[in-house]
């Protein structure tokens, strides 16, 4: 091992080990600041404003592919200021505090589609350069937790993470129930456990070596990391297809419209119910091997959504929890098993989490990229009567693709030899 990933791994005080809590509530709030974007602020625009749903469309799909092209470059960044960690991450959290008060606060000052494209800009980057840092920083941290660190620290930060999408998907719908308004208090709300989540990380920047970034050419050179990459894009674009065709799904395969709230809580919050088990199991068995049993139910599962038909609802929610239980796997124990590599190859890992990033992110480009023009094509119509044929096809796009790539990321990560580490 080398003296980089010695200093990497090397005890430190304990006043300045990783307080788990403050990582769950950190990776919380980014999660807050994912979903409700693509799930709550076009609706808001669209219905406030007036803005069509095309020129929103437009605008998140320029923006994702500036997303994506950034994260190496915040990666950089986040590489070059890691002496000023804290000051790094306290800057990154206003922006991302002020992108979200803007975005559902602020009543636009200029045209509201201009509004909705810099707000969006602003939450978008912070939020990247935010969760590279707080990756790389968990490379260190899981150092200080003992020989099965990153499976621990990735429980907490990833339970953390879904509880905090859930929180992010309900909680305007319930402000709105109790007639208040809505968004405005979901930003106030936002600020507030942002401030709390920088409070609880106080302590924990300055941890862990200043080690330089060398760059993507270690991780690239690295055979073990690259098929983990590809491991973690075919792992992820299941999610991606599914997401992107979710609300199509429900509301025209199963004739369920006004169910699609419902069913998507109950997939994140049996995700999160789930990610801490599958952490304490992988502690026992080993990461590989118990992510391996969650692909493999996450396969039986997306298999039998191929059979459903209209009114299948309790059917389909009782595959919503299955799936939701192997996502908590998924989105646990695959970064946990990347962030050990890490720790091997390149232990400052800003490079590594940017590139990460891109793989993730990408997934969704390629979801709808790939899959809404071939589903018009196949003559689907969203909302309208569709042919069976139409509907047959939206079946297998939402789980027979699915189950291919979980088949491809299955077996990669079978022949990757990740236990060397």
């Amino acid at each position: 091992m080398s003296a980089a990933t010695d200093l990497a791994t090397a005890p430190e005080p304990a006043s300045r080990r990783p307080r788990l809590v403050g990582h769950a509530a950190f990776a919380a709030v980014l999660a807050m600041a994912g979903l409700p974007l693509y799930v709550h602020a076009p609706k808001v625009y669209a219905d406030a404003y007036g803005v069509s749903l095309g020129a929103l469309g437009t605008v998140l799909f320029v923006l994702r592919l500036l997303d994506v092209v950034q994260d190496p470059l915040l990666g950089r960044l986040a590489g070059a200021v890691r002496a000023q960690r804290g000051l790094a991450v306290t800057v990154g959290g206003a922006g991302l505090a002020a992108g979200m008060v803007g975005l559902f606060a602020v009543t636009p000052p200029v045209a509201p589609l201009w509004w909705f494209a810099g707000t969006m800009t602003l939450v978008f980057t912070s939020f990247s350069f935010l969760t590279i840092i707080f990756y790389a920083r968990g490379v260190t941290a899981a150092g200080q937790l003992g020989a099965t660190g990153h499976v621990r620290l990735a429980r907490w930060r990833e339970t953390g993470s879904l509880l905090g999408v859930a929180t992010g998907a309900a909680l305007p719908t319930v402000l709105a129930g109790a007639g208040l308004p809505a968004f405005p208090l979901f930003a106030v709300l936002f600020v507030m456990a942002t401030l709390g989540a920088l409070w609880l990380m106080r302590h924990d920047w300055p941890g862990g070596a200043n080690l330089p970034d060398a760059g993507l050419r270690p991780i690239l050179r690295d055979r073990v990391a690259r098929r983990l990459l590809v491991a973690a894009f075919a792992n992820a674009a299941p999610v991606a297809v599914t997401s992107t065709l979710f609300l199509f799904y429900v509301e025209s395969r199963l004739a369920a419209p006004g169910w699609e709230g419902p069913l998507l809580l109950l997939f994140f919050l049996s995700a999160a119910a789930a990610a801490p088990v599958w952490g304490r199991v992988a502690e026992r068995t080993g990461p590989k091997r118990t992510l391996m049993a969650a692909m493999v139910l996450s396969l039986a599962s997306f298999a039998a959504v191929l059979a459903l038909g209209a009114g299948d609802v309790a059917a389909f929610a009782v595959i919503c929890v299955l799936t939701g239980v192997a996502t908590g796997a998924d989105l646990t124990l695959l970064p946990a098993i990347f962030a050990a590599r890490m720790a091997r190859v390149a232990p400052s890992a800003t490079s590594g989490f940017a590139l990460w990033s891109f793989v993730q992110k990408s997934t969704l480009a390629f979801a709808a990229i790939a899959l809404l023009p071939s589903l018009s094509r196949a003559g689907f119509e969203p909302g309208a009567e569709n042919a069976p044929e139409a509907l047959r096809a939206l079946s297998l796009m939402y789980a027979g693709l699915p189950c291919l790539l979980k088949l491809a990321a299955l077996a990669v990560l079978a022949t990757t030899p990740v236990e060397e580490d």
